[in-house]
């Protein structure tokens, strides 16, 4: 049976159309996660996408895009365009397991939040954690590092939330925590995948080593309510 790797594309659409249709807002030919959890929206019509952004526009000040380039309405703006490497991986990582990798709660919650806010506050929100499993790394009881998982689809799972304290980077935290996660996916017979700003060439080469190979490119358009 063929991978239909042509969702990846599309990923916001199919992820709330599959695995993670009770967190979407669905509007015919665009859906959306609800903001509490996720602010990504995706389409796959031209025709009814402004009435569909303008609805939830009212739900959320800033929100994000993620494919093509959507027509918006005129209360609104494209603030930014982020183009970023979509990557996958297809093989599980043989990868060593230097520190203790925890599976985070509810009771880390606070922590991951604190974390989360140095690096990509715009992107996770307070339910994002609840979209999948997470993982951290804990020094001094000080959550350092986490990886997770967020959007889902009957045959993928994306690796996110990619992060290290910066006073803790250099330590090979994320390679083990992707590679946790990665392997965890796999387990579940899913396919990871995930998204990186095509200018973080840092964290390309570190998925390179891991194994993860460049999809395509795909654009995340930021979209705002006018000033």
């Amino acid at each position: 049976m063929a991978i239909p790797e042509y969702k990846l594309d599309n990923p916001v659409w199919y992820s709330l159309s599959e695995t993670h249709k009770n967190f979407g807002i669905d509007s015919g030919t665009t859906k959306f996660y609800h903001p509490d959890y996720c602010p990504f929206g995706g389409f796959t019509s031209f025709e009814t996408i402004k009435d569909a952004i303008s609805e939830y526009a009212v739900l959320a000040n800033t929100f994000f895009i993620i494919g093509q380039k959507p027509i918006i309405p005129e209360n609104l703006k494209l603030k930014n365009e982020l183009i970023c490497l979509q990557m996958i991986i297809h093989n599980q990582i043989d990868s060593t397991v230097d520190d203790q990798i925890v599976k985070l709660g509810d009771e880390h919650l606070n922590d991951l939040l604190e974390l989360v806010k140095m690096v990509y506050p715009e992107y996770f929100k307070k339910k994002t954690y609840s979209l999948g499993n997470y993982y951290g790394i804990y020094k001094d009881n000080q959550l350092v590092a986490v990886t997770g998982e967020r959007m889902q689809m009957d045959q993928f799972t994306e690796v996110s939330a990619v992060i290290t304290h910066p006073e803790h980077t250099g330590r090979g935290y994320a390679k083990q925590l992707v590679a946790h996660t990665v392997n965890t996916i796999f387990s579940k017979d899913k396919i990871p995948f995930l998204h990186v700003a095509e200018s973080n060439i840092g964290a390309i080469k570190l998925y390179e080593k891991l194994g993860f190979q460049i999809r395509t490119k795909i654009s995340v358009w930021n979209i705002v309510k006018n000033q």
